[in-house]
């Protein structure tokens, strides 16, 4: 139950669906997921940090950088569940279409050295 109740709990936050949206076209840095969502770095670390604890994200730390992707769901199969289903849901929302068309703009060293 306590597994279940954390997932449902990450994905009761519009910001937290909107950075797994993201993370569904690529593997991001906080700077990218910040320019994207137009938030604080302190605001997406800690929604980042939410999803972690669920197991909807994973992050691998490369130098300097670290870099969240979607979880597997090895972890958990209500995170594996949900995010299967993810997939599908909320590509015709307005909000998450014009969100996902910024991804192909979003570049960590462009973002940094503004």
């Amino acid at each position: 139950m306590k597994s279940f109740t954390k997932v449902m709990k990450a994905l009761s936050d519009p910001n937290r669906v909107k950075i797994l949206k993201l993370l569904q076209q690529k593997v991001l840095c906080v700077c990218e997921l910040q320019h994207a969502l137009e938030l604080s770095q302190p605001n997406v670390s800690k929604h980042l940090k939410i999803l972690e604890e669920s197991g909807l994200v994973e992050f691998q730390k490369d130098g300097l950088w670290v870099n969240y992707y979607l979880a597997d769901g090895r972890g958990s199969p209500y995170a594996a569940s949900l995010l299967g289903n993810l997939k599908h849901w909320l590509d015709d929302d307005p909000e998450v279409a014009d969100l996902l068309e910024k991804v192909p703009t979003l570049d960590r060293e462009k973002i940094l050295h503004r």
